[in-house]
């Protein structure tokens, strides 16, 4: 392989104070508010957790995009819902809010629950307005938590779908930091199958950033040589 072609991402959000953003979910999670057009209201827990003097910086750098950092990274997603759930604001080490959020889907059984099936579109928008109604008509969190890995599944096998449609290939190769959740990748590889892609995980190397950096010297390699 001596080339490729982004075809997808999610839809980007700023993350204002960047590397800050990762270590404090709650910002994430405004973030993801804030470009989703929803208000930062009180009852929502990663806006209790942020201070009104600190929401007032935030707003002010999201609406003039001052020291924000542009992400279509789902793992910053995961960070942002895990906030909005309530579930960790602030973090001590990396992927805790997404391990948690994992943790806390799983208490909901392993039934199938599709209530958000069709909301597969690559803008985080309408999920994070699914997780915020449901929120306020009480529905328990690990059911929501268990519906957004689903929703995501669905997402990500959408993008596939409409990948094959473009380029004819039907394989996908399952890799990146955030399917060291095995709920989503339960949930995905299921999708996929449906769909029937054939699909490649990762045995010998890791899937996160041990992955990305062997994948990185091969490209270097590559480029030397040629």
């Amino acid at each position: 392989i001596r080339d490729f072609e982004r075809i997808a991402h999610l839809h980007y959000v700023p993350l204002p104070g960047g590397d800050a953003a990762i270590r404090r979910p709650y910002r994430s999670a405004l973030a993801h508010l804030w470009a989703a057009g929803i208000a930062w209201d009180e009852d929502l827990p990663c806006v209790n957790a942020c201070d009104e003097a600190e929401r007032r910086i935030l707003r002010t750098q999201l609406t003039r995009n001052l020291n924000c950092t542009p992400t279509s990274s789902l793992g910053r997603l995961f960070d942002a819902i895990a906030s909005l759930l309530g579930v960790r604001h602030t973090i001590a080490y990396e992927g805790q809010a997404a391990i948690e959020l994992q943790e806390l889907a799983q208490q909901a059984g392993s039934e199938d629950d599709e209530a958000w099936a069709a909301v597969h579109s690559l803008d985080p928008a309408p999920l994070l307005r699914a997780v915020v109604a449901d929120l306020r008509t009480g529905v328990d969190r690990a059911r929501i938590a268990h519906r957004v890995h689903i929703a995501l599944a669905h997402m990500l096998t959408s993008a596939c779908v409409h990948a094959r449609e473009k380029t004819g290939l039907d394989t996908v190769a399952i890799s990146g930091g955030v399917f060291q959740n095995t709920l989503l990748l339960e949930k995905t590889l299921q999708q996929l199958d449906m769909h029937r892609f054939a699909a490649l995980l990762h045995h010998e190397i890791p899937t996160n950033d041990g992955g990305l950096a062997l994948g990185q010297a091969s490209v270097a390699i590559w480029i030397d040589k040629r």
